[in-house]
């Protein structure tokens, strides 16, 4: 049921590359398509797996973005937005900028920044821009409560809220990956090979664990640059002889499919906003192992909900996965507590009607 306000929205973002960001703008416009006028995503620079994913009722522009100020984008983005009576531009992470520049061309649109990035304090230099382009927000999001609280000492704009990512059923998935390894013995990590995401103390924690001689399997689920941290990381693999215990696979758009898939997930990240793969291991009935950074240690109960580590200590990563894999019933019961509490607090039911009181108040 459409509501009585005029809440016409598009998720800005710059690319549909799996990523936290990209995965919760695709969600958040799929999501709106049943309790507001009007659900639009709009991506600027680059389209991506994640194309597959946006639902068929979602009204869809790609802007192809060639350059920092490009007038060719920015017109086809004002034309979008004027045809479709566009209330609310929701930019995503970096986006912003070209929301600024939009809401100059275009200034009766609320421009509303979502801050997805989990080390947003210790970036100074970026600040100084966002800073000024906050000149020009009509609210804030953020991810976790330190952003919300930065956000409000350093940001000229003060309505800002912590808003929670959160998971749905909605949208599709073009099922197609098969995990290797043994049923019941499997490992998950959902997060592109880059820094800070610390993929070689994972690797180094599961080469010497006792999980690795009991034949579980490692499985790295996230885009590929193959750059020097990809190579590094398959040089590690080979050097070890680990090619039949640790697989990559790359981007994929079947997470659901592959979590389902595991038996284990975990995360080790060196920071992190809040990471919606702990929401989608939650889903997905993982017993989790989650780093402590961020907003991952208010979702993550230690021995409760999961297993909390310090990302930059290899022998308690060590010892968390000889400890969740040694036990059957603690996986059982840590993967039925976690579920229960995403479902409970962090559904789209709970959140997106969160998301449109907040839009209301900005008109």
């Amino acid at each position: 049921m459409l509501l009585q306000k005029n809440i016409r929205v598009v998720q800005l973002i710059d690319s549909l590359e799996p990523g936290g960001a990209e995965r919760m703008a695709v969600t958040i416009a799929n999501d709106l398509v049943n309790k507001i006028q009007f659900s639009g995503l709009v991506v600027t620079r680059s389209e991506g797996d994640l194309k597959k994913s946006i639902g068929e009722n979602v009204f869809y522009a790609f802007l192809n973005k060639k350059k920092a100020i490009d007038l060719n984008a920015l017109l086809r983005c004002k034309r979008f937005l004027k045809e479709n009576k566009v209330s609310h531009i929701h930019a995503h992470g970096s986006s912003y900028f070209f929301g600024v520049l939009m809401k100059l061309i275009f200034p009766s649109v609320s421009l509303v920044w979502h801050d997805h990035h989990g080390n947003r304090i210790h970036s100074k230099k970026a600040n100084v821009f966002i800073k000024i382009s906050s000149l020009f927000f009509s609210g804030i999001l953020t991810v976790n409560l330190e952003l919300e609280h930065w956000a409000k000492q350093n940001l000229y704009c003060k309505k800002v809220i912590f808003f929670p990512n959160f998971v749905s059923s909605k949208g599709s998935e073009d099922v197609k990956t098969t995990l290797n390894g043994e049923e019941g013995k499997r490992i998950v990590c959902l997060a592109n090979l880059r820094n800070p995401k610390n993929h070689f103390s994972l690797l180094t924690a599961f080469h010497q664990s006792e999980a690795i001689k009991q034949d579980w399997t490692l499985h790295l689920v996230g885009k590929d640059n193959h750059d020097e941290y990809s190579m590094l990381l398959k040089d590690f693999i080979k050097l070890n002889h680990l090619e039949n215990k640790v697989f990559l696979y790359g981007s994929r758009t079947d997470t659901h499919h592959i979590l389902k898939q595991a038996n284990v997930g975990i995360l080790v990240s060196t920071f992190e906003g809040f990471p919606v793969t702990l929401l989608e291991y939650g889903m997905a009935k993982l017993a989790v192992i989650s780093t402590n950074v961020g907003y991952c240690s208010s979702l993550i109960e230690d021995e409760i909900t999961g297993l909390i580590v310090n990302p930059k200590d290899i022998n308690e990563i060590f010892n968390k996965i000889n400890r969740i894999t040694a036990d059957l019933h603690f996986r059982e019961y840590l993967s039925l507590n976690f579920n229960t509490f995403v479902k409970h607090n962090y559904s789209s039911e709970v959140i997106t009607d969160l998301l449109i009181d907040f839009y209301t108040k900005l008109n």
